[in-house]
């Protein structure tokens, strides 16, 4: 009997000491899981799409026809809340002076304090190979680009550049609220001093609604432009219109894809129009209107993507 006892211990013994070698073993090779790799600071952002009309600031810049645009931006973060930017944007145009389009050079810095995401920086609106126009009779009816004693229509050049301050301040997961103000010392190299300022309010769906990968929102705007006086012709020049703009749609998203359908309006009358815009139809309809600032329903397809996120 003592001899079965001591075998019996031994081999539980035995056993007891393998099972700990082996768990000590188990334990010392286990894999050591790895932290994940911190994000790039640096980024490239880039986009593009099509739309039924391209409407700034309330007003068409394609004379209610359609065009493209794409985008690119490299972007760093210097800090977890301070981000250093600069890109350029593309449009296609039909403007007075018919330049190859126009293109928007920028550049800033995007802080964040807590859920408010604010937007600094500078724009300076280029329209290359611009063509002057100047009027063509007496009659002020036709125009041609030969200069002629009836005096110009348009200037040579109407680029210019802005500064602005923007802010997204995201209250909750589904709603955010944009205030912008813009300040352009010459709208369009008239010598018109431009204030623009408004916001916009951008809700969310939620995501449960929605297959995976789809989103919707609902959004609107409100925006009002304090213009100046045009100085560029020569005294004694003449003022402006002031305006309100607005604008509400929704969108719907799938990955980089956004399919966006918006009503623009604003208040200018189509004389104040022409004014503002400088549209040829109201020299050669006799008219002295346009309709470019008339509302309109535009649909717009575009996609956004980044070489962090998107491409691998």
């Amino acid at each position: 009997m003592t001899i079965t006892k001591t075998i019996a211990t031994t081999i539980a013994a035995f056993a007891l000491l393998t099972t700990s070698a082996l768990a000590a073993d188990i334990v010392r090779k286990a894999p050591i899981k790895a932290e994940p790799a911190p994000p790039p600071p640096c980024d490239l952002a880039f986009g593009g799409g099509v739309q039924s009309d391209y409407n700034f600031r309330g007003i068409s810049q394609t004379d209610k026809g359609p065009g493209v645009f794409a985008y690119v931006e490299p972007r760093c973060k210097v800090h977890p809340n301070i981000e250093l930017y600069a890109g350029i944007w593309g449009w296609s145009t039909k403007l007075p002076t018919n330049p190859t389009g126009e293109f928007d050079l920028y550049g800033g810095i995007r802080p964040t304090i807590g859920p408010v995401a604010f937007d600094f920086g500078f724009m300076y609106y280029w329209y290359p190979r611009e063509t002057q126009q100047w009027f063509g009779n007496a009659a002020l009816t036709t125009l041609t680009t030969t200069p002629t004693i009836f005096g110009p229509f348009t200037l040579a050049d109407t680029d210019f550049w802005e500064f602005y301050g923007k802010a997204t301040w995201t209250v909750n997961d589904w709603l955010a609220l944009s205030p912008y103000v813009y300040y352009d010392p010459s709208y369009l190299n008239s010598g018109a001093k431009g204030v623009y300022a408004g916001g916009t309010v951008k809700v969310t769906l939620p995501s449960a609604w929605f297959p995976s990968d789809w989103g919707m929102y609902v959004s609107g705007d409100v925006s009002h432009y304090w213009l100046g006086t045009v100085t560029a012709f020569g005294p004694p020049g003449f003022d402006l219109p002031d305006y309100t703009q607005w604008n509400v749609g929704f969108a719907i998203t799938y990955k980089v894809l956004t399919f966006d359908v918006r009503y623009y309006d604003t208040d200018l009358s189509p004389s104040q129009c022409f004014i503002v815009g400088g549209d040829p139809a109201g020299v050669t309809s006799g008219t002295g209107t346009s309709k470019w600032c008339d509302a309109t329903v535009i649909a717009k397809l575009s996609f956004d993507m980044t070489l962090n996120n998107n491409i691998k």
